[in-house]
């Protein structure tokens, strides 16, 4: 099936290299003795990368981009090929000269007028949306905006609720029944056992507004990660903490990656049918649909399928998902959550 134009990134555009930068050769290495591992950190121009399989899988080496992958975007969570020295030590640099196609990638933009796509992970199976239930208050229009990101990225939404002991977190959560989202409470006194188990054995990614909670659970999660935390402010609004996303191996097996505090979530590039395709009912009513339905329904989509569902289940979760089609159409900051 031919690819979208939406669906190309930076990776797909080859820039014409300049004369001095131009190979001598046309023929390129192959790299088959190259590496796999993880990208674990990104910082400057230098990339953390876990060693997969053999004797020394686990060790962590530094890695600069290889001059032949140009501008190729390489974010934590990649999954690359690398050469060079991968002894780990102190002072020794290997080189990443292959990015494998990636199963999953949340993006983001940083306003819905902004057409410059962020890839903020890649292949993480899992996205913990985290919110407080107080302290600061849970916004819906982040959550929303997470799951139109989720979906559209191919990542299973899951909701987070800190601060438990503060607030019932049961009111918030029901605004998302419909979609048979996920959810977790966790109190500040309560076990992590049923979420410890949602995440075992895959690459889970951590986003919420700074000041919920989110990198006091990843050092719950992970007791040797030290990821720093501070307190909300007395206007309800976080004070960035994580300032660069990072993964982290959990006990027992898999990933989680910490990312930064999130102040607006952007969602240019993300079109209508990027999201029905993760619900395999509803993308089959859509077929029904007028040419150029957006699925908001009347008055703007007056003959939209979404409206002739008689099964009471289906209905319900096709106006949920009308309702996250409808963020994509609103560019309200203040339903993201507080800002700085």
């Amino acid at each position: 099936m031919a690819r979208r134009a939406a669906d190309f990134d930076e990776s797909d555009v080859r820039v014409r290299p300049g004369k001095g930068s131009r190979p001598r050769s046309k023929r390129r290495p192959t790299h088959d003795d190259a590496r796999a591992a993880m990208v674990v950190s990104v910082d400057r121009g230098r990339w953390g990368c876990v060693l997969a399989g053999g004797d020394d899988a686990g060790v962590e080496v530094v890695a600069m981009r290889a001059r032949e992958l140009g501008r190729t975007p390489i974010v934590v969570g990649d999954e690359v090929g690398i050469v060079g020295d991968m002894s780990g030590a102190p002072g020794s640099l290997a080189r990443i000269v292959k990015v494998s196609e990636r199963s999953s990638v949340l993006r983001r933009t940083a306003d819905d007028n902004d057409p410059f796509e962020r890839i903020v992970v890649a292949n993480a199976r899992n996205l913990l949306i985290v919110v407080a239930a107080a302290d600061p208050p849970p916004r819906t229009g982040f959550v929303a905006r997470a799951l139109v990101a989720a979906y559209a990225g191919g990542l299973q939404p899951v909701l987070g609720i800190t601060k438990s002991d503060l607030a019932d977190p049961e009111k918030f959560a029901a605004e998302f029944t419909a979609l048979d989202l996920p959810v977790v409470t966790v109190g500040v006194d309560d076990e992590l056992g049923d979420l410890r188990d949602m995440l075992r054995g895959d690459v889970s990614a951590l986003i919420g507004h700074s000041g919920v909670g989110k990198s006091t659970l990843v050092n719950r999660l992970v007791p040797d990660a030290d990821r720093a935390t501070s307190a909300v402010s007395g206007v309800g609004k976080g004070r960035h903490t994580s300032t660069k996303s990072v993964a982290l191996r959990l006990p027992g097996g898999g990933w989680v990656i910490d990312t930064p505090g999130i102040r607006s979530f952007g969602l240019a590039h993300i079109k209508p049918e990027n999201v029905l395709d993760a619900f395999s009912d509803l993308a089959s009513v859509a077929e029904n649909c007028p040419r150029g339905c957006t699925h908001l329904g009347p008055p703007a989509d007056p003959e939209c399928a979404f409206d002739e569902i008689s099964d009471p289940a289906v209905h319900r979760r096709a106006m949920a998902v009308r309702e996250l089609l409808a963020t994509l159409e609103s560019n309200d900051q203040w339903a993201l959550g507080p800002t700085e």
